[in-house]
Protein backbone atom coordinates (compact mmCIF):
# COMPACT_ATOMS: atom_id res chain seq x y z
CA UNK A 1 0.00 0.00 0.00
CA UNK A 2 1.60 3.71 -1.21
CA UNK A 3 1.31 6.50 1.23
CA UNK A 4 -0.04 9.92 -0.67
CA UNK A 5 1.47 12.10 2.05
CA UNK A 6 4.47 13.56 0.61
CA UNK A 7 2.46 13.94 -2.65
CA UNK A 8 -0.06 15.93 -0.32
CA UNK A 9 1.81 18.74 0.21
CA UNK A 10 2.54 19.54 -3.57
CA UNK A 11 -1.34 19.50 -3.36
CA UNK A 12 -2.49 21.42 -0.61
CA UNK A 13 -2.15 24.97 -0.80
CA UNK A 14 0.06 26.87 1.71
CA UNK A 15 -1.00 29.41 3.86
CA UNK A 16 -0.10 31.89 1.86
CA UNK A 17 -2.14 30.92 -0.83
CA UNK A 18 -5.11 30.38 0.28
CA UNK A 19 -5.30 34.07 1.07
CA UNK A 20 -6.49 36.59 -1.65
CA UNK A 21 -3.56 38.95 -2.91
CA UNK A 22 -3.75 42.88 -1.97
CA UNK A 23 -4.28 43.21 -6.03
CA UNK A 24 -7.28 40.60 -6.25
CA UNK A 25 -8.61 42.18 -2.87
CA UNK A 26 -8.62 45.43 -4.50
CA UNK A 27 -9.91 44.55 -7.82
CA UNK A 28 -13.07 43.14 -5.69
CA UNK A 29 -13.53 46.41 -4.06
CA UNK A 30 -13.24 48.06 -7.63
CA UNK A 31 -15.41 46.13 -8.74
CA UNK A 32 -18.01 45.78 -5.73
CA UNK A 33 -20.58 47.87 -7.03
CA UNK A 34 -21.39 46.01 -10.34
CA UNK A 35 -21.41 42.96 -8.46
CA UNK A 36 -23.96 44.15 -6.16
CA UNK A 37 -25.81 45.49 -9.01
CA UNK A 38 -25.75 41.97 -10.57
CA UNK A 39 -26.74 40.41 -7.49
CA UNK A 40 -29.93 43.04 -6.94
CA UNK A 41 -31.01 42.18 -10.59
CA UNK A 42 -30.89 38.71 -9.99
CA UNK A 43 -32.88 38.86 -7.25
CA UNK A 44 -35.32 40.95 -8.81
CA UNK A 45 -35.56 38.36 -11.77
CA UNK A 46 -35.86 35.03 -9.49
CA UNK A 47 -38.68 36.81 -7.61
CA UNK A 48 -40.87 36.67 -10.97
CA UNK A 49 -39.42 33.00 -11.81
CA UNK A 50 -42.69 31.36 -10.96
CA UNK A 51 -45.58 33.78 -11.50
CA UNK A 52 -46.55 36.61 -14.56
CA UNK A 53 -44.20 40.05 -13.17
CA UNK A 54 -46.41 42.48 -12.02
CA UNK A 55 -45.88 46.41 -12.68
CA UNK A 56 -44.26 46.75 -9.75
CA UNK A 57 -41.98 43.82 -10.74
CA UNK A 58 -41.52 45.06 -14.09
CA UNK A 59 -40.31 48.88 -12.60
CA UNK A 60 -37.82 46.66 -10.20
CA UNK A 61 -36.48 44.94 -13.20
CA UNK A 62 -35.85 47.92 -15.03
CA UNK A 63 -34.24 49.97 -12.00
CA UNK A 64 -31.99 46.68 -11.42
CA UNK A 65 -30.72 46.72 -14.95
CA UNK A 66 -29.81 50.37 -15.08
CA UNK A 67 -28.30 49.87 -11.94
CA UNK A 68 -26.18 47.64 -13.61
CA UNK A 69 -25.50 49.30 -16.81
CA UNK A 70 -23.96 52.32 -15.05
CA UNK A 71 -21.76 50.07 -12.44
CA UNK A 72 -20.72 48.62 -16.01
CA UNK A 73 -20.20 52.12 -17.57
CA UNK A 74 -18.65 53.58 -14.57
CA UNK A 75 -16.09 50.41 -14.02
CA UNK A 76 -14.71 51.02 -17.74
CA UNK A 77 -14.91 54.95 -17.26
CA UNK A 78 -12.73 54.11 -14.64
CA UNK A 79 -10.84 51.46 -16.25
CA UNK A 80 -9.95 53.73 -19.39
CA UNK A 81 -9.05 56.69 -17.04
CA UNK A 82 -6.71 54.51 -15.71
CA UNK A 83 -5.19 52.63 -19.21
CA UNK A 84 -5.01 56.92 -19.93
CA UNK A 85 -3.48 58.22 -17.22
CA UNK A 86 -0.82 55.39 -16.55
CA UNK A 87 0.10 55.25 -20.40
CA UNK A 88 1.07 59.30 -20.15
CA UNK A 89 3.18 59.23 -17.08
Amino acid sequence: MKSIAALQAAVTATPSEREPSDAELDAIETESPLILADVALLDAQIMTIDRTPSELDQQRIRRARRRVLAARRDLANRAATLTVSGGAA
